[in-house]
């Protein structure tokens, strides 16, 4: 029954999504997964500096259009490699949806080459051009629920 098992690009997307349940963001719940020879080395949200307040307690602060408040899922991931000394150097991330300009240049600045996404989300055209001029694979994956619906019994 090998092909009953979750494919691990399924696998560490649903990781991803539920990292996103933990947001404290009210304008989009992301969550990213940081992957390195298969195996889980960090994981973000997005959300406040650690000790400010919440956008959920305290909603947003928005300039410009942007909540300035909320570190964004992949820099927390990144930045939990850079806190723990972990190497990010050809490592892989999964987020739930497509990195903004700014993480997408700490992506690639961190060494990480391949970037699976769930979602588009105003995928910047600089963005795109930087991950190929850099030969960064980047791939969008689909959550296939058939290898999900054992999770319902767990909700029952």
């Amino acid at each position: 029954m090998v092909d009953q098992r979750i494919p691990w690009n399924q696998y560490f997307m649903a990781q991803a999504v539920l990292l996103s349940l933990r947001s404290t963001c009210t304008r989009l719940e992301v969550g990213a997964t940081l992957v390195k020879d298969r195996r889980i080395i960090a994981g973000g949200y997005n959300g406040a500096v650690s000790g400010d307040n919440h956008c959920i307690d305290h909603g947003c602060y928005v300039v410009d259009g942007h909540c300035i408040r909320t570190i964004h899922a992949e820099m927390n991931a990144l930045l939990q490699c850079a806190k723990l000394g972990i190497s990010t150097d050809g490592a892989e991330i999964y987020v739930t949806h497509f990195p903004c300009l700014h993480c997408t240049k700490a992506i690639l600045q961190a060494g990480i080459k391949k970037i699976y996404y769930l979602h588009d989300y105003h995928n910047d055209p600089y963005a795109i051009e930087l991950i190929q001029k850099l030969g960064v694979e980047i791939q969008q994956v689909k959550l296939d629920p058939k290898y999900f619906e054992k999770l319902t019994s767990i909700t029952k």
